[in-house]
């Protein structure tokens, strides 16, 4: 769920690997990242909305990201997603560190780009331009390697 930049390039790198992708998001436009190739599928509607995520799949489905801009947005779908729809692998991303600590610590799968990007400038700080770059590399090395 979510079709901004981190969306849309999980979204089409997935497809791009095979994989059956149906993005959700409340604009029309924000499809258009996905470029008029993209062979999955783009659901128009709000994740937390339990009918959108049927249409988009759910049920059956293998797997569930939600990386919309809102926190609260997509803490309650990737709760629904994994109480309601019982995905077997949920992810959701929250900005606020604090936030992401408790829900990781309630069951959900969470990542916070806040501490991911703190955490790459503090190594740069104290280790230096190289060893920032091999710890962004790490994060980020294979979706850089197959855009190549």
């Amino acid at each position: 769920m979510g079709c901004g930049r981190v969306g849309s390039v999980l979204a089409r790198e997935l497809a791009a690997a095979g994989h059956d992708v149906t993005v959700v998001d409340t604009s029309r436009a924000s499809f258009d990242r996905l470029g008029s190739h993209f062979p999955g599928r783009m659901v128009l509607g709000n994740g937390i909305d339990q009918h959108v995520l049927e249409e988009a799949g759910a049920p059956g489905a293998d797997w569930f990201v939600s990386v919309t801009n809102g926190d609260n947005r997509n803490i309650m779908s990737a709760q629904i997603a994994k109480e309601i729809f019982k995905i077997p692998r949920v992810m959701t991303r929250i900005y606020d560190p604090i936030r992401e600590a408790v829900y990781r610590e309630m069951g959900l799968y969470t990542y916070c780009p806040t501490l991911v990007g703190a955490a790459v400038a503090r190594t740069y700080f104290e280790e230096g331009p190289e060893a920032a770059d091999q710890a962004r590399s790490e994060l980020t090395g294979s979706l850089v390697a197959s855009r190549g």
